[in-house]
């Protein structure tokens, strides 16, 4: 983890991991990213080398987290201050925290944070419905299940964000809409990292507060360099214990 912090007026580096390989929405959440971010953070958006090109299903999730791992430990290396990854199904998120005493903010559980502090209840829109019932997994772990009137899915595969975008919005906001007549909510939070450069044209067209994950993790990550605040090495999160891995996975062993 770097030394700098914000108050001491040195550059605090937060490396954005797209956990999925789609360089396009990379590059679109690093642009997000760093439309939010103080002058004095550097953001440095990286994915994976190898993975799945988007991240639909828990198999997807469970390849993808190796990535995530390897990013991380790049990471460790440049000195990096903390780390968001940009996936909202947070692949990977504990056992990253486990490698780093940076920070590691996960983008669904800092949209649920942030969507609580500004109505209480909100309601959540995701790509399809599949990745619809991991995000309700989700809620009930990090403890917002109370908080989320309903988990709705678009119905639009995550690449479609990226191939046809205008149609994907025109989906997105459809059923914002029907959120903000049905769920008696008052925020919606958007449940992929591929809707970062939409919130503020979704909030518009919805009427409400729109909470997107990246640029909510990226605040939060900044939060607490600023107030110092490390990933606890007591307990479940400590440096995994030592030892030996073989195969394809032999670089990650101590």
């Amino acid at each position: 983890m770097g030394t700098q912090q914000l108050t001491d007026g040195g550059h605090v580096l937060i490396r954005v991991i797209n956990p999925n390989t789609t360089a396009a929405m990379t590059e679109k959440i690093g642009v997000a990213a760093r439309e939010v971010a103080l002058p004095q953070t550097r953001i440095v958006a990286t994915h994976p080398r190898s993975g799945p090109v988007s991240i639909e299903s828990h198999f997807d999730e469970a390849v993808a987290a190796v990535g995530v791992i390897e990013e991380v430990r790049d990471g460790e290396r440049a000195g990096t201050d903390a780390y968001v990854l940009a996936c909202f199904g947070d692949p990977g998120l504990l056992a990253a925290r486990e490698i780093t005493r940076a920070p590691v903010i996960g983008i669904a559980e800092a949209a649920f944070h942030m969507a609580t502090l500004v109505a209480t209840r909100f309601s959540v829109v995701t790509t399809l419905g599949r990745t619809a019932i991991i995000a309700e997994h989700l809620l009930q772990s990090y403890g917002f299940s109370g908080h989320c009137r309903r988990v709705r899915a678009a119905e639009i595969p995550v690449l479609e964000l990226e191939s046809d975008p205008d149609a994907a919005y025109h989906r997105i906001v459809e059923e914002g809409r029907r959120a903000k007549a049905e769920d008696g909510i008052g925020a919606i939070v958007l449940g992929c990292g591929g809707m970062a450069d939409l919130r503020h044209r979704i909030a518009e067209a919805v009427g409400l507060p729109v909470v997107e994950g990246v640029t909510a993790a990226v605040k939060l990550a900044e939060g607490l360099v600023q107030l110092g605040l490390a990933t606890s090495k007591h307990g479940d999160l400590a440096h995994p214990r030592p030892k030996a891995f073989t195969g394809m996975f032999q670089h990650l062993g101590a």
